[in-house]
């Protein structure tokens, strides 16, 4: 698709002058007009990536027509320009809506690099109207949102497992998801209309989670009134999903993997063994095999349990798709937290692709919820979800996004400082946090805090 720009003056040589200059440098096509009203009829009738327009015109004036092109088409990229560099246009002119204001007479190089910013801003604004669209067309996968070849192939292989019956391990980072696999395996499979029933085993007490399981009978021990059914026999038929498997203690793993070879449990108390019929998933955010060579995972289990392995790969991974994400996530929680439908700036979804996301999907989430509270306008920014801009981790400096309000360039301003300073701290100390501390006057928890805000981690400085 050939990008265009609508050149709007009423000087015709200076009109001829741009044209001539810039279709060659911007490599696009320029059409020109000479008054509002022809502008407004062009606008109309065909698609314009960028309209230029000179403020100081007869009959309607540019901040005129700024209003009526944000009016029919609010997100169309406007720059004004004009010969008068007076503040008060400037400021009128964006808070109108425009998305840049340069001043005549203006150099050529840096009017080329202005252009190519707000060409850069409408190529974003295309690319979410389109993920809208694809939300809005079901672009999802049994609730799993992404389309990049490194989820097609997690959705190939939950397709794969999901037929058969045996154990599957599902690995990936805190927040992947790998909850909604474990759920998407057990839709798609022969079970899907018995039970699902989930385990968040490290925040169940080991004492507990042994009777929770596998149930008990009445006496069993103290305040054992009576009988009590396991989730094993909840989920009889069904799946039971063990979620963060790597923190159970052994002797769990041991009467796990007596389910897993004998296909029955035995309730506390019991003196006999009951069979049951259950599909096991279990999931991690820890390596096994280190756990395994630390003696603090059987090994015997983990080759049990570790049938048909499915890994969530992180957000960084396939950044590609976090727009699509994010854009699902938006009007989900617009919805849940009864609140209009409101919309990502481009140039939050440009930061968003170079966050480094620790947290994934489930970081990414939250992190949307709060722009959604706090955005007072219908249109998130970067502030409104307190991440900062794109890094460039070999320089250390951010990439800055043009047409930033001041809460926004403060905010970017911070982070260049933070992370030139702190990564220099870091690097002197080979990145040990109370040494660092120490030597900038900062307690060691002050500055773990500040470090957590702006994404710098100090294993990254270590040994380098």
């Amino acid at each position: 698709m050939s990008v265009s720009i609508l050149i709007v003056d009423d000087e015709k040589d200076m009109l001829q002058l741009l044209k001539r200059s810039l279709e060659p440098d911007l490599r696009c096509r320029i059409e020109t007009t000479s008054s509002g009203r022809s502008a407004l009829q062009r606008l109309a009738r065909d698609r314009f990536d960028l309209v230029l327009a000179d403020i100081k015109m007869p009959e309607m004036d540019g901040l005129e027509l700024l209003e009526l092109i944000k009016r029919d088409n609010p997100e169309l990229t406007v720059v004004m320009m004009t010969a008068h560099g007076n503040i008060d246009y400037a400021v009128q002119s964006i808070r109108r809506g425009a998305y840049d204001f340069i001043t005549k007479p203006f150099d050529h190089e840096t009017l080329v690099v202005r252009l190519e910013k707000a060409l850069e801003r409408s190529r974003l604004v295309r690319e979410n109207q389109r993920l809208q669209e694809e939300c809005r067309g079901n672009e999802v996968f049994e609730n799993i949102v992404g389309k990049s070849a490194a989820m097609n192939r997690v959705y190939e292989t939950i397709q794969m497992v999901a037929k058969n019956d045996l154990t599957v391990l599902i690995t990936g980072e805190s927040g992947t998801g790998k909850e909604l696999a474990a759920r998407a395996v057990h839709n798609l499979s022969p079970r899907s209309q018995k039970a699902f029933v989930a385990v968040n085993c490290p925040t169940v007490p080991e004492n507990i989670l042994e009777s929770e399981l596998f149930g008990y009978k009445k006496g069993a021990f103290t305040h054992a009134s009576q009988n009590k059914i396991g989730l094993f026999q909840e989920a009889e038929g069904g799946t039971i999903f063990l979620d963060e498997i790597g923190d159970i203690s052994p002797t769990i793993q041991t009467k796990l993997l007596r389910v897993l070879q004998e296909k029955e449990i035995k309730p506390l108390g019991d003196t006999k063994s009951i069979s049951v019929d259950v599909r096991i998933i279990a999931s991690t955010n820890q390596n096994l095999e280190d756990k395994i060579r630390r003696m603090e995972f059987r090994e015997d289990f983990y080759y049990r349990l570790n049938v048909l392995p499915i890994r969530l790969p992180p957000l960084r991974e396939h950044p590609e798709d976090i727009a699509l994400i994010a854009n699902h996530i938006l009007e989900k929680q617009c919805v849940k937290l009864n609140k209009p439908l409101k919309k990502l700036s481009p140039e939050l979804l440009e930061t968003m692709r170079h966050y480094r996301w620790e947290g994934n999907v489930r970081e990414l989430e939250n992190r949307i919820m709060r722009g959604i509270l706090f955005s007072a306008a219908d249109e998130i920014k970067p502030a409104d979800m307190e991440i900062g801009p794109a890094i460039d981790p070999a320089s250390n400096t951010a990439k800055p996004n043009p047409g930033l309000s001041y809460k926004e360039a403060k905010e970017q301003a911070l982070v260049r400082f933070n992370h030139s300073y702190i990564s220099h701290l870091l690097s002197a100390h080979n990145g040990n946090v109370s040494r660092a501390a120490a030597s900038c006057g900062l307690e060691r928890q002050s500055l773990q805090q500040i470090m957590r805000r702006f994404n710098i981690r100090p294993e990254e400085f270590r040994n380098r």
